[in-house]
């Protein structure tokens, strides 16, 4: 494969030109390398390097203009609007930033498309005035402030212009407009000097203007690089720019156009790839580039061309270990490392204007293993504040709690501490943090290069960002410096090292301008991607830019088709993958291109299709052996004993009994934010258990439980603060949950109210009664200790009744029995009356009652249906009353079952079992 720029210089050489004389003008700085690679092959002697530039370092050596940073010009911007806008109506610097950065690339577009300023506000400020005409003049404030804005738009570019040029600085569009006029001046003084202008396609009217005056003037030869089927096809998207310059420029009419070859016609190997998701992407480019190492082993002429740059990182980890040499171009975006997220979560945590800290924050940053290492103090210490934080139910810490929790250590004052909304605080303490994780990072270096470079990156931004501040005090808040620092990150790049004319190279779409690959993989290629699509991020109307003949979405369509079809050009070997899963976010369809290159049929397109190979996992349901570890664990938990929880944990799920009784692993305790159900029924339990407790062995009367009703207030709020501890009850739906607590409380006080002013009877014989018993039987291997806490035991009319409160709903149906063997197998249907028959048997054991009895719920949202008891229903007789009454025959046929179960845990050949929940 012979390439464009090798071919432009033979064609020079061959007309007698001296290479080495010549000043080269290229698209990019990046082109200019493998030019130089292209002059060594045909010079094949020592010599100097002639000059070569990109467009943009000519423009300022033309307009004596050093572009300006886009931090610096924001800040000049900002300057600049000060100067022309009243006092009372200026805005902050946060808010400035949103949409100054859309006016400066206005003023941009504006600028390299030499329009007139003056004319174009005009005009906009008129579309404004008539979008907000009326026949009255009683305008709102917001609108006339709207209309004043536009107003000052020719006096904000003329301040603007005039700060950066009296320090000789500009913006990239400044820069070409003063180009434009200092041109004239730059051709007397280079009478002999002769520019190469090569590969170049869609030409700003600043630099048309230049290219041609040159041209004119015999100081340059321009050299295009396109197919003749791109430009004969006058709706071709990819020679829409070229077609224009060969019939509109005056010096085409006498001098040929060049050049139009035929490469694009050339026989060539074109693969689609329909891939869900990015991750497959990248799996298939490891897979692609793999294959290709059989035939060529270095990878030579090879491009991966990356449209979506977050694709990078996921390619990159696909490479085969093969691949020796690599040269990325497009360089890591800054913000999308560890290390942004960690300064983000810092900056987000000061910037609001308050004394506590919210305990999601200080737990993210206390995980950030960037922020826990810092902590390490021969012990986990952010681990330990984290468990802390969940054990006291912590939602708001102050600093001082924190330094607490931490033993006052001085990175938790440097990171805790009150930073008063001081944005020059804030950048010395994120810079003593830079130094700490530095000192970390540094202990085990080799393993730490990549984290030491992002480190360094980020103490420059915070060098940056003080230097910014110094000079102008803009940024007054954290809120702002936040601001401002993602403005930063997102204009960076981590750069990577590599061999830059050798083995694979992995570019995006707009640095493969002018190159040349015999092999190129095109990852991407969806709308939104390529080609970028419409967006609307300018101040100017698109009829506006349509009038002043500024670009649109259609030239930018235009420039991507361009790109896309150079890289198909003079390649052999083409893979093109698109994601199939539509994504608003990431992209959409398959690019109009790939429809293109299917509707064209210049070339025949192999079409694949690759779903991932993920077969769906059998579902195994584990089984744990009963091992003599096992059993040995058994054993301590037999006289340990069993509470009613404990076996209907077995009876639902062997696997979750095994973890939680014998390894002892518990669920996760993390902070209630909003109060849980089971704090909620804690709470309750333990205020009725207060004012229940003084009448034990007692009658209680309507005016005992009446004394009690004023007294709700007090005693649920002191339940709460014991069992919430930290937690805020004054708002929100945990005030909610209070009061839902006294409305529980109160409704059933009245309800036993209700019971005795109709003439019942209610003797209170215990409350929150502990009571246990030792089961010996036969068919058991030992003994096995059985315990539980009744939460109220009774005298109702003269029978004893077991009695247990829920806080959820409870009715008739889940408190009977009908067959016995189903109350060991069914947790769903029968773990309450097992729960009940537990109480009712552990109570009769210890001759606490006589049978009969009855056992039931208070079932505080469904308390009109009273105490729910439990019932044995006859399976033959299913219109027979129902048993409410617990006899001897009722235990021993509920303790048959008991002992089969507690068998089946202890018996050594049966497993635990995974149940399917």
């Amino acid at each position: 494969m012979r390439s464009f720029l090798l071919t432009v210089l033979e064609s020079l050489k061959d007309n007698g030109e001296d290479l080495t004389s010549l000043t080269y003008i290229l698209p990019s700085k990046r082109a200019g390398a493998f030019l130089k690679k292209e002059l060594a092959t045909l010079l094949k002697k020592t010599t100097f390097v002639p000059e070569i530039l990109a467009i943009e370092t000519f423009t300022e050596e033309l307009s004596q203009l050093k572009k300006q940073s886009n931090s610096d010009l924001l800040f000049s911007l900002y300057k600049a609007y000060l100067t022309v806008t009243d006092e009372k109506n200026v805005e902050p610097f946060d808010s400035f930033v949103k949409w100054g950065q859309i006016l400066l690339q206005d003023f941009n577009e504006i600028d390299r498309y030499l329009v007139s300023h003056d004319k174009l506000f005009d005009y906009l400020n008129a579309i404004e005035e008539l979008n907000h005409w009326s026949k009255t003049n009683d305008q709102t404030k917001m609108i006339t402030n709207y209309l004043k804005f536009w107003d000052s738009l020719p006096s904000v570019y003329e301040s603007f212009k005039e700060v950066l040029t009296h320090n000789n600085f500009g913006y990239q569009g400044l820069i070409y407009r003063e180009a434009v006029e200092n041109l004239e001046t730059y051709i007397q003084n280079s009478p002999r000097k002769k520019h190469i202008f090569m590969g170049f396609n869609a030409l700003n009217r600043a630099e048309e203007t230049i290219i041609q005056e040159l041209l004119e003037n015999n100081l340059a030869s321009v050299f295009w690089d396109i197919d003749v089927v791109f430009m004969e096809n006058k709706i071709h998207d990819a020679g829409m720019f070229l077609r224009n310059y060969k019939y509109s420029w005056r010096y085409f009419r006498e001098n040929p156009f060049q050049w139009t070859d035929t490469n694009y016609s050339s026989s060539k190997s074109i693969s689609t790839y329909g891939i869900p998701k990015n991750t497959g992407q990248a799996k298939q480019i490891g897979a692609l580039l793999k294959s290709m190492l059989n035939d060529n082993p270095g990878l030579q002429n090879t491009a991966v061309v990356l449209a979506d740059e977050s694709l990078l990182i996921p390619v990159l980890n696909s490479l085969p270990t093969e691949i020796k040499e690599l040269n990325v171009t497009m360089g890591f975006p800054l913000n999308k490392t560890p290390l942004a997220t960690t300064f983000e979560h810092i900056l987000k945590l000061h910037s609001q204007p308050v004394e506590t800290f919210y305990y999601k924050d200080i737990i993210t940053l206390l995980s950030n293993p960037n922020i826990r290492q810092l902590y390490y103090m021969n012990t986990d210490l952010a681990g330990k504040m984290i468990q802390s934080i969940e054990d006291n139910n912590f939602v708001y810490l102050t600093p001082k709690d924190l330094n607490e929790l931490s033993n006052n250590i001085e990175i938790n004052l440097v990171l805790f501490s009150n930073w008063k909304n001081n944005p020059e605080l804030a950048i010395e303490n994120c810079k003593s943090l830079i130094l700490r994780i530095k000192e970390k990072l540094t202990e085990n270096k080799n393993s730490n290069l990549l984290n030491l470079e992002q480190l360094f990156r980020f103490n420059e931004i915070f060098n940056e960002l003080q230097r910014l501040n110094d000079k102008d005090e803009y940024i007054k808040d954290i809120k702002t410096l936040l601001v401002f620092f993602k403005e930063l990150m997102s204009n960076e790049s981590l750069d990577f090292q590599g061999e830059p004319l050798h083995g694979l190279q992995i570019m995006g779409m707009l640095e493969t301008r002018v190159l040349d690959f015999e092999n190129v993989i095109i990852a991407s290629v969806n709308e939104g991607f390529l080609p970028s699509g419409k967006s609307n991020n300018s101040f100017i109307p698109y009829d506006v830019k349509i009038e002043y003949g500024l670009p649109t979405y259609k030239e930018k369509d235009a420039i991507y088709a361009y790109h896309f079809y150079h890289l198909l050009q003079r390649s052999k070997n083409i893979h093109i993958l698109y994601n199939t899963e539509v994504d608003a976010l990431n992209g959409g369809e398959k690019s109009r291109f790939i429809y293109q290159l299917q509707v064209e049929r210049k070339h025949t397109l192999n079409e694949h299709i690759i779903l991932p190979k993920t077969p769906m996992p059998e579902k195994h349901l584990k089984a744990i052996k009963k091992t003599p570890l096992v059993i040995d664990e058994l054993q301590t938990l037999a006289s340990k004993g069993f509470s009613p929880s404990s076996l209907t944990t077995y009876i639902r799920n062997p696997i979750d009994f095994y973890y939680q009784k014998l390894l002892g692993i518990k669920e996760h305790e993390e902070v209630e934010e909003t109060i849980a159900y089971n704090t909620l029924g804690t709470i309750v339990h333990n205020t009725l258990e207060d004012f229940y407790l003084p009448f034990v062995g007692f009658y209680i009367s309507v005016k005992d439980l009446e004394s009690l009703l004023p007294q709700i207030d007090n005693v649920v709020s002191h339940h709460f603060k014991e069992v919430y501890k930290s937690g805020d009850i004054s708002k929100g739906k945990n005030l909610i949950i209070f009061e839902v607590a006294k409305r529980y409380v109160y409704n059933f006080l009245k309800q036993e109210i209700k019971d005795l002013n109709n003439g019942h009877s209610i003797k209170i014989l215990g409350v929150e009664l502990n009571t246990n018993m030792f089961l010996e039987d036969p068919k058991l291997p030992i003994p096995i200790k059985i315990s539980g806490k009744i939460d109220r035991l009774d005298l109702f009319d003269g029978v004893t009744r077991i009695i247990d409160y829920k806080t959820g709903k409870v009715d008739q149906s889940q408190v009977q029995v009908t067959f016995w063997e189903d109350i060991i197998t069914d947790y769903t249907k029968y773990s309450k009356p097992f729960q009940l028959l537990l109480y009712a048997l552990l109570l009769n054991y210890n001759k606490e009652i006589k049978l009969p009895v009855e056992a039931g719920i208070f079932s505080f949202k469904n308390l009109n249906s009273g105490l729910l008891k439990f019932s044995k229903k006859d399976p033959e007789h299913s219109r027979a009353p129902k048993d409410n009454t617990i006899t001897q025959e009722t235990l021993s046929a509920f303790q048959e079952q008991l002992i089969l179960l507690l068998n089946e845990i202890y018996n050594p050949t049966f497993d635990f079992i995974e149940k399917e929940v």
